[in-house]
């Protein structure tokens, strides 16, 4: 992002609590410099989620352009407003949306960014100076027939919106990853465990098409989530009754916004219930945590198959990214799963956060939206992240350890479950028993007592046979 380059001179701007210098080189005004000062806490500036800078001016267009269409603006004034808002569309200014992404007032400084940016840049292509707003002012003009509390819930989620895609397109790219895989994987055969036990045999091409089938569940399940963030309470002004709106500026207002963003956004039924409600929210970031659980398994499990390499599973090799320890000579770390644990952990922490949040609301509005934002929107750059990583520099590079896996098989125990409907289960168990005793194979003991023979035998763990179901009636029919 560019950096403003600050003179040290300054502008002097005032406000209800009075004066306040402003850097002469600021778009912004002199309420944001208040919030700068005031809100010294996360280090991350609302312009860290370009998007939701987007959302902001895209908003502040449509409503610009509703207040014009019903003579509330002048042509100038409408113009100057929309062509500074399509700037900041187009990814300019966002230097000068300093405010802290955790703040007081539920957004106030937030809407007073974008209203005293989008102010001075107007009144530059007018022709006039910064803070001249007896022309085109912030609160006046920018902000008219708005508030914060339907402006910003407007345009968070308008920004969670936009956001979403590139979560969506990273795991995407992480299910077809493990597509890749499960079809290169599909003639291994491997040992399945439940419990960290042996279980039955399966194929390692399954396991990974497990992986890539639960990751598809949730792009579902998030781009449905996404269609209950794009109805809004835009024109119900401070509470929902749409108080200092004219009675068609709602409506008019929201087709804008729909033109100008290419979403069908909707206009909530209820201002004053969709003003204060948080439940969009809550959805989508449980959505996310459910995600997020999920790939801390995914990881769980790659990290167990890769352990060793000589004294644990062994079963697929990682890509080797960067050398495991200082002081053991040729270690090397699945490091790229270990970091999606822990971004999996802290989307976990989020969604408890956005639900404390979201519960804290009190009578016509919830005052901690903020931080819900702060969390839903670290969530999904921070998964987007996580996914797009573990695809690229992780899943792609897998390989098999094909003779471990087969050996795994045939020491197993566990292929005895493939005879139980012929052996019967007294039989299984007491061969599985001496097998786990003697340390025999399950093939040799059948063998030796004469359950079956040899050819039979081979038949019934061919790979095929192991790892999906059966005719048992034609099988049963054929041994009989």
């Amino acid at each position: 992002m560019t950096q403003i380059h600050l003179s040290g001179a300054y502008r002097i701007e005032h406000d209800l609590l009075g004066d306040k210098q402003v850097p002469l080189e600021a778009y912004w005004g002199v309420q944001t410099q208040r919030a700068m000062e005031n809100f010294n806490i996360t280090g991350v500036p609302i312009s860290h989620y370009p998007n939701l800078i987007k959302a902001l001016a895209m908003v502040k267009k449509a409503c610009a352009m509703a207040n014009h269409d019903l003579g509330q603006l002048s042509d100038e004034q409408a113009d100057a407003i929309c062509m500074a808002c399509d700037e900041i569309i187009d990814g300019k200014h966002h230097e000068h949306f300093p405010v802290d992404m955790i703040q007081g007032g539920a957004g106030t400084s937030t809407n007073m960014n974008a209203n005293e940016v989008i102010a001075n840049r107007a009144l530059e292509l007018m022709g006039h100076k910064r803070a001249e707003y007896q022309y085109l002012h912030p609160n006046t003009h920018v902000n008219m027939a708005q508030s914060t509390n339907d402006v910003y819930p407007t345009a968070v989620r308008l920004g969670m919106v936009l956001k979403h895609k590139q979560l969506v397109v990273a795991a995407k790219q992480l299910k077809a990853a493990f597509d890749v895989k499960s079809e290169e994987f599909k003639d291994i055969l491997k040992m399945g465990r439940t419990q960290l036990q042996d279980a039955v045999p399966m194929s390692l091409g399954q396991e990974f098409r497990a992986f890539a089938t639960t990751i598809g569940e949730d792009i579902d399940r998030i781009q449905s989530m996404i269609d209950l963030l794009k109805e809004i309470n835009l024109g119900g002004t401070a509470i929902g009754t749409g108080i200092t709106a004219d009675s068609r500026y709602a409506p008019l207002a929201v087709k804008h916004l729909s033109d100008i963003c290419g979403h069908p956004m909707i206009l909530a039924t209820d201002l004053v219930e969709a003003t204060s409600d948080m439940g969009a929210f809550v959805i989508l970031s449980g959505a996310l945590k459910r995600l997020a659980i999920k790939l801390s398994k995914i990881c769980n499990d790659l990290r167990l198959l890769s352990s060793g390499p000589k004294c644990g599973f062994n079963e697929i090799n990682l890509p080797e990214m960067q050398p495991g320890s200082s002081i053991m000579p040729g270690k090397v770390n699945p490091v790229i799963p270990e970091a999606v644990n822990q971004v999996a952990f802290h989307v976990i922490g989020n969604d408890l956060t956005v639900s404390m949040a979201a519960e804290a609301g009190q009578l016509q509005l919830n005052v901690m939206e903020p931080v819900i934002v702060y969390k839903i929107l670290q969530s999904i750059q921070d998964l987007t992240n996580a996914m797009t990583m573990l695809s690229e520099k992780c899943i792609k590079g897998i390989t098999a350890n094909v003779d471990v896996c087969r050996a795994y098989i045939d020491n197993s125990i566990g292929i005895v479950t493939a005879l139980n409907p012929y052996l019967g289960y007294e039989n299984s168990t007491r061969i599985a028993k001496t097998a786990l005793l003697t340390g025999k194979r399950v093939v040799d003991l059948v063998l030796e007592e004469g359950l079956m023979d040899n050819e039979e035998l081979m038949e019934l763990l061919k790979p095929e046979n192991m790892i999906a179901p059966i005719d048992m009636t034609a099988r049963m029919r054929k041994a009989n």
